[in-house]
C-alpha cells in the first residue's frame, strides 16, 4: 500500500503538463487503493472539480516567477474543516446541514497560497474516539491513529504530500506516529481554527501532516502572518534537549522506552548536541483529568443545540463524552481553562532551568494497536496540547512489530520557527526510518 510520500516541492516546481500529470497519478493512485484504506469521505475526491482547479491556477499565475508559495500542491482536508462547495459530516450521523458556515480560514489561506483541495478526509466521529473507517497503510489491521485518521494517512499512502488535522489530545501527533509521517502541532491558535466544527474551542489547535519538517516549515511560512523564516537553523550552533523522565514518560511501553533510549544515545554521539534528564510532570494524573474536564465541558456545550434533539445518533463514546461535559460547572470550567497557562509557565520553567533548547519523548505509548475499534492512547501528547506549547512527530524509528515508531519534539510557546529549525536538525542526524 506504501509508496514514497509525494514531496510538496516537485508540485510547487512543475510546469503545467508536469502539475497535470502528477495530479492525475495521484488521483489514480487513490482510486486504485483507497477502497481499502478509506482516506477520503465518500465520494472524494472528485477528479473533475481538482483538475478544474489546477487549469483555474495555471490559468490565474502563467508565470512560475509569481506564483504562490503553494502554487499546485494537492492537499487532503479533515472532515471538520469547512469547506467551500462541500458538506462538512465530522464523521457523523447527524444532518450535514447542521454544520454549515463559511469555509475554514486556514482552508482559504491555502487557496490563496495556491494550492488544490484534492479531497476531505475521514475523521472519527466529531474528532473524539469513535473510529471512522481509515485502516493503517503499513498494517491494514491497525489503526491508523485519530483523529486526523484519514489526513495522516493519506500522506503515508501517497495519495497528497500535504494534510490539514486537528488536535484536541493527541489528534496530529498520535496519527503522525503510527502512520509514519512527519505531523506538527504549531502552538496554540498560530494557525487559525476559525471555520471548523469545535470539539473544545479553547484547545482545538489546527495541524498538519507531510513528509519532512522542513515541507513543514515551508507549510507554516505560507500560512502564518509574521512568520520569521530562517530563524534557529545554524546547524553549528549547540543543541541541547531534555527527557521529561517521571511519571508522565513512565506511561510508554517498555518497548518504546527502549527505542527512546537508542535515540537518545543516537543524538548524544552527534556532535555539539546534550540530552539531559528533565524531571517533570509528576501531577500528570491531575493534568489529565483538568484536560478531560475542559474539553468535555466545551464539546457538551459546542453540542448543546444537537444532543438531545439527535441523542439516537451520537456513537457511545461521544454520547457519554457530551453526558460527562454536562456535569462540569462553570467554577470547574474556569479553572481547567486557567490550568493551560499554569502548566505552560510550569513547563517553561522546565525548560530553562535546564537550557533546553526543547523536550524530547516518544510520540505515543507505543507503535499502532491492533484492531480498528480504538484509535489508541493520547497519553504522551496531552500535557503539550494542555499547555499549547508546539510539538512535532518525526518519523525516525520501528517498533518491534516492524510499524513506525515516532519522535516528539517539543518546545516553547511561540516559538514554531525555532522548533521546526531543530527538527529538520534531528532529522538529519536520526535519518527516516
Amino acid at each position: 500500500m506504501l509508496g514514497n510520500p509525494p514531496l510538496l516541492n516537485a508540485f510547487v516546481r512543475a510546469g503545467s503538463e508536469a502539475l497535470m500529470a502528477m495530479l492525475e497519478q495521484l488521483l489514480e493512485r487513490a482510486g486504485v487503493l483507497d477502497h481499502e484504506l478509506r482516506v477520503f469521505v465518500s465520494g472524494e475526491p472528485v477528479r473533475e472539480d481538482v483538475l478544474a482547479q489546477a487549469r483555474a491556477l495555471l490559468e490565474r499565475w502563467p508565470d512560475p516567477e509569481d506564483r504562490p508559495p503553494l502554487f499546485g500542491v494537492p492537499v487532503g482536508v479533515k472532515d471538520i474543516f469547512r469547506v467551500a462547495g462541500r458538506p462538512t459530516r465530522c464523521g457523523a450521523l447527524l444532518p450535514a446541514d447542521l454544520f454549515d458556515g463559511p469555509e475554514a480560514e486556514v482552508v482559504a489561506a491555502l487557496r490563496a497560497a495556491g494550492a488544490i483541495i484534492l479531497g476531505k478526509t475521514e475523521t472519527t466521529e466529531f474528532a473524539f474516539f469513535e473510529p471512522g473507517a481509515t485502516c493503517n497503510p503499513h498494517a491494514q489491521d491497525h489503526t491508523p491513529g485519530g483523529s486526523s485518521s484519514g489526513s495522516a494517512a493519506g500522506v503515508a499512502a501517497g495519495f497528497f504530500p500535504l494534510a490539514l488535522g486537528t488536535q484536541t489530545v493527541g489528534s496530529v501527533v498520535r496519527p503522525a506516529s503510527y502512520c509514519g509521517v512527519t505531523g506538527f502541532k504549531p502552538s496554540l491558535h498560530r494557525l487559525p481554527s476559525r471555520g471548523l466544527v469545535y470539539f473544545s474551542p479553547t484547545i482545538d489547535h489546527v495541524g498538519l501532516f507531510c513528509a519532512t519538517p522542513d515541507e513543514a516549515a515551508t507549510v507554516m511560512a505560507a500560512l502564518c502572518p509574521g512568520w520569521r523564516a530562517g530563524i534557529g537553523t545554524n546547524a553549528a550552533a549547540p543543541l541541547r534537549l531534555g527527557v521529561p523522565e517521571g511519571p508522565y514518560l513512565a506511561q510508554a511501553s517498555a518497548d518504546s522506552l527502549g527505542w527512546l533510549r537508542s535515540v537518545v544515545s543516537a543524538l548524544k554521539s552527534a556532535e555539539g548536541v546534550e540530552v539531559v534528564a528533565a524531571p517533570c510532570l509528576e501531577d500528570i494524573e491531575a493534568v489529565a483529568e483538568r484536560h478531560t474536564d475542559l474539553i468535555a465541558a466545551e464539546f457538551a456545550l459546542e453540542h448543546a443545540a444537537w444532543f438531545d434533539r439527535y441523542r439516537q445518533l451520537y456513537r457511545p463514546r461521544t454520547a457519554a463524552m457530551v453526558e460527562r461535559g454536562r456535569t462540569v460547572d462553570a467554577e470547574g470550567l474556569a479553572r481547567a481553562r486557567a490550568s493551560c497557562l499554569v502548566l505552560r509557565e510550569t513547563l517553561h520553567a522546565v525548560l530553562a532551568e535546564h537550557r533546553l533548547d526543547a523536550f524530547v519523548c516518544p510520540s505515543t505509548l507505543g507503535e499502532a494497536d491492533a484492531g480498528l475499534g480504538s484509535t489508541g492512547s493520547p497519553a504522551m501528547n496531552l500535557p503539550w496540547t494542555h499547555s499549547g506549547l508546539p510539538s512535532l512527530s518525526l518519523p525516525v524509528g520501528q517498533g518491534g512489530q516492524g510499524l513506525p515508531l515516532g519522535l516528539q519534539l517539543v518546545g516553547r510557546f511561540g516559538a514554531d520557527e525555532e522548533l521546526l529549525a531543530l527538527g529538520e536538525r534531528v532529522w538529519g542526524i536520526l535519518g527516516a526510518a
